[in-house]
């Protein structure tokens, strides 16, 4: 059986759940085609930034964690890669880790959603994969979080074994936990327990050494839907509003265009995306038991899979990038942007 990424997403579109068989080959095609990539995936505008998602809901945010729907979430994204390779990045946040999963939401989503750690782990496997970094026109740098007193220059990032569970500390744990400081000129130790804050002299450096003029983050909530520091230097793009359904807080997404402008798109969370109530959170939406019109035989025909679930927003990032790819034909969500999720 041939495995319908079409179907999928458009199953997803609609809140409903993947089987777990579905999400075991989703997650092991996603890791064959991560293995590729390199720790710095460069690309070019125009681009469309999407920063935190949260699990909030399907379309938008850091991973998981902290929403309701952070299963729908991270399979869309999956499904998205697979779709057009050539044109989506993920980029892994401090969220990708069984560590912080298990604490803040995901695992317990996996568990009610599909009655079994197996989604979990099949997401957390492919998480040690991401890429760690995204640089746009030779000129942006991206990443999940910010900066390390340990690395100096890009190639430095694109030696790291990211292979791996993020570690308690070192500069793959800083790239995806540290935060700029307005009130800072070096790095200091972060109150968050990982990481670094970092000041305004550690950016210019920064970007000075590796000849780039800005640094695009998520990681931070942000009233506004973003915040711009350093002259101008360093943006930060949060993507999920009224976050964890109680700060009330705007989002934004960041285009970039062809000649380096910036502009973000400010929104509010829409009605529908209001918390729900429990009986709906708790709902999962199957055709007897099995979510229908995801694999495709040749004659048309649903092949059967087990429970799907769903997953709260972590850090990560997506990308499309112009020129239509993958299978099947059919209509391209994403013909002509390239989106990227932090």
């Amino acid at each position: 059986m041939v495995l319908d990424l079409d179907a999928c997403i458009e199953s997803l579109f609609r809140r409903q759940l993947l089987a777990e068989s579905v999400i075991k080959e989703i997650c092991e095609k996603t890791k064959e085609l991560l293995m590729s990539e390199s720790n710095v995936v460069h690309i070019k505008a125009p681009v469309t930034v999407v920063g935190d998602i949260h699990g909030l809901y399907l379309t938008r945010g850091d991973y998981v964690d902290r929403g309701l729907y952070s299963v729908e979430t991270i399979s869309i994204l999956t499904c998205l890669k697979l779709r057009y390779p050539d044109r989506v990045q993920l980029v892994r946040g401090n969220h990708e880790s069984r560590a912080v999963t298990s604490t803040y939401g995901f695992y317990t989503e996996c568990m009610k959603k599909y009655g079994t750690t197996d989604v979990w782990h099949y997401f957390t496997d492919l998480f040690d994969y991401l890429t760690l970094s995204v640089v746009i026109d030779n000129m942006i740098f991206c990443v999940h979080g910010g900066l390390s007193p340990s690395i100096h220059t890009i190639d430095q990032i694109k030696v790291i074994d990211r292979f791996k569970e993020i570690p308690h500390e070192g500069p793959m744990a800083d790239l995806v936990w540290s935060d700029p400081d307005p009130g800072r000129e070096e790095f200091a130790v972060s109150p968050r327990g990982a990481g670094y804050t970092f000041g305004s002299m550690v950016v210019e450096k920064f970007l000075h050494e590796n000849r780039m003029d800005h640094i695009l983050r998520a990681h931070q909530l942000c009233m506004e839907g973003f915040q711009v520091l350093f002259d101008d230097q360093l943006s930060t793009v949060w993507s999920a509003p009224n976050y964890c359904y109680r700060c009330g807080n705007l989002a934004s997404i960041l285009e970039i265009g062809v000649e380096g402008e910036r502009h973000f798109n400010v929104f509010e969370a829409a009605p529908e995306n209001e918390r729900p109530s429990p009986a709906e959170a708790q709902r999962t939406l199957f055709s007897n038991g099995v979510p229908t019109g995801l694999f495709n035989n040749g004659n048309g025909g649903a092949g059967v899979g087990n429970g799907g679930g769903g997953v709260n927003g972590s850090n990560g990032a997506m990308t499309f990038a112009g020129g239509a790819s993958g299978s099947n034909g059919g209509v391209d969500p994403v013909q002509y942007t390239i989106l990227y999720f932090l």
